[in-house]
């Protein structure tokens, strides 16, 4: 061991040098990782005579560069085979925890009016419900890939389920809307790790080169299990009691969750310290950005896009917080976001493509239970149209694994975009007097579509951003988020306000010939005016009931009219993406062609 005199003060000061150099040396740099709060070596050296002078010490500010480069995302735990009956188990932890999480999202959407009834409130007021939802989910899970990158896969999984039981178990004591709007933005902040565990645990099933074939139709499938399965137990749940049941079951649903989290761990890669200061500092921007865009598409159509000027205010918002994001991130040196590749041709074309097909899907997600809804039906009288609808996704996520295969995704999109344009077709031949016996087949092809086209496009955007790093994974989850979330926001705005506006117009050619005068109008307001003969004896009384039964059937039929032309249009643009793809592909085979002749000349 080496030895220094205490006493000459030039031994002290090349001793602790020496130290301060070495520690540099052996790579004593722990908050490497976390470029927000690197600073410099305290003192460089330079050596003069036989004496090390200390130099000026500087500290690195949080925004500045880190002087090493911080760690990337750890790569995937290596897979354990696993003997097939705990296989099974994991894969049914999958399907639980994506159930769990579906009827969290889509038991109030698919119960507004309901809703409504229970707080007392206007359509209007009980929307708020899913934008303050949706206002933190939309981006939360971009945050997540650090956490748990950095905390541990397992640490995260039981932390989130716990705050998933604990929000909603806050449900069972609101008794208004206010404070049911404040639990639900907080269900919103609980929710956002629960797809992500389920899509981890469906992909723990199968060996590295199934995770993609198979794994994720089959992650596919559990997304697409919320809504239908919410639709189908919701009127047993409300004829219990109301608001209430539905948030037990969301409790007992998350406590067996728990347990088989608890009981079959993930396996977990090493903990990388990736989180800095300034990735805190870009999600914020971020989030509120996503945030309030996502109010804004969520209470849009309802609040009418131009009469609000508070919603041009928080576009405003949204608009500028993004700006920040791409400010921010365009200057660092290690991005939380790689805008650059965000904005590169081959995955804005791979976001369109997601989010074209996004805003189709609108159709089944929000637009035949809004037709079914001015029709007057209820849940209840959907039951076996969703039961089909679940079935179709089934069906389609396993044609989809059995067919799934590298090079073959641009032909399954073929197939699903057909099937869409079909489906949508028959559904715009749509009438007021349509019921849901008349579209079993035309949403099973629409449900078939759905999970033949996602698992290829999300398989195939995955191996593109692991072949760049797994740090390009965070910029990816962006997108996908982006398309998926945000998009399903697009389409649900985008729908109803056509809707609307074609509402209006077909309203204004209808009542135009629904004069007095005509014999046929005034036998069918004698008619329905009839009905309450036996408790109205004023004519003039039992008129007025006529003409405005009447006006209820004219305004039925000029939303059936609306909903005929929005599914028209969906049919024209799915077809119009089919003549895109096949074009794509015809003209990639042909410049395959030329090649080889290109080179033998």
């Amino acid at each position: 061991m080496t030895t220094f005199d205490t006493s000459d003060p030039k031994s002290t000061r090349r001793h602790r040098a020496a130290k301060r150099v070495a520690k540099g040396a052996t790579g004593d740099n722990d908050n490497r990782d976390a470029p927000a709060i690197m600073e410099e070596p305290e003192a460089t050296v330079a050596e003069t005579g036989d004496a090390l002078q200390p130099a000026r010490q500087r500290k690195r500010r949080p925004w500045q560069t880190p002087a090493e480069p911080p760690a990337s995302l750890p790569a995937p735990a290596p897979y354990v085979p696993r003997h097939p009956f705990v296989a099974l188990c994991y894969a049914a932890t999958s399907v639980m925890i994506a159930i769990t999480y579906g009827l969290g999202l889509n038991l109030v959407n698919a119960n507004l009016l309901q809703v409504s009834g229970e707080f007392s409130a206007t359509t209007n007021e009980t929307v708020w419900l899913t934008a303050a939802y949706m206002a933190p989910n939309v981006s939360l899970s971009l945050l997540l890939v650090k956490i748990r990158a950095q905390y541990g896969l397992r640490q995260f999984a039981e932390l989130a389920i716990v705050v998933f039981i604990v929000v909603n178990g806050l449900h069972l004591f609101t008794h208004d809307l206010g404070t049911a709007i404040v639990a639900r933005f907080f269900a919103g902040v609980a929710a956002a790790p629960m797809s992500t565990l389920s899509l981890l645990y469906i992909l723990e099933c199968f060996p590295p080169e199934r995770k993609m074939t198979i794994g994720m139709p089959m992650a596919m499938i559990n997304i697409g299990l919320g809504s239908p399965i919410a639709r189908l137990i919701s009127p047993a749940l409300l004829d219990l009691g109301g608001w209430q049941p539905i948030y037990l079951l969301e409790v007992g649903l998350a406590l067996i969750s728990l347990a088989l989290i608890y009981t079959l761990p993930l396996t977990s890669p090493p903990k990388v310290k990736v989180l800095g200061f300034m990735d805190v500092v870009s999600y914020l921007f971020l989030a509120v950005g996503f945030g309030t865009l996502a109010i804004v598409l969520s209470v849009g159509r309802y609040y009418w896009w131009l009469e609000a000027l508070w919603l041009g205010w928080l576009l405003v918002a949204s608009i500028v917080c993004l700006a920040a994001v791409a400010m921010i991130e365009l200057n660092r040196k290690y991005p939380l976001l790689d805008i650059k590749w965000l904005l590169s041709p081959e995955i804005l074309h791979f976001a369109g493509v997601l989010l074209m097909f996004r805003v189709l899907m609108t159709e089944q997600s929000s637009g035949i239970s809004g037709f079914f809804q001015q029709a007057g039906l209820l849940n209840d009288q959907q039951t076996t149209l969703y039961a089909i609808i679940l079935g179709a996704t089934i069906a389609g996520g396993i044609a989809c694994a059995a067919v799934l295969k590298p090079g073959r995704e641009p032909a399954i999109h073929v197939v699903a975009l057909c099937l869409m344009a079909i489906g949508a077709f028959m559904d715009s031949r749509l009438t007021s007097m349509t019921r849901p016996e008349q579209m079993y087949v035309s949403q099973a092809l629409i449900a078939v579509a759905s999970s033949l086209f996602l698992a290829p496009a999300l398989a195939m955007g995955f191996v593109n951003a692991l072949k760049k790093g797994m740090n390009y994974m965070l910029s990816f989850v962006v997108v996908f988020l982006f398309t998926q979330s945000i998009g399903g926001l697009i389409g649900s705005a985008i729908f109803g306000t056509l809707v609307i506006l074609r509402e209006k117009f077909h309203s204004a050619g209808i009542v135009e010939h629904l004069a007095m005068t005509n014999p046929l109008v005034a036998q069918r307001i004698s008619q329905l005016g009839g009905a309450y003969s036996h408790v109205l004896t004023d004519p003039v009384l039992r008129q007025a009931e006529g003409v405005a039964l009447l006006a209820q059937q004219a305004t039925q039929e000029a939303y059936a009219r609306a909903y005929g032309d929005v599914f028209l249009l969906i049919a024209i643009a799915s077809a119009f993406a089919v003549a895109v793809l096949v074009l794509g592909m015809a003209w990639r085979q042909f410049g395959t062609l030329l090649r080889p002749a290109a080179a033998a000349a």
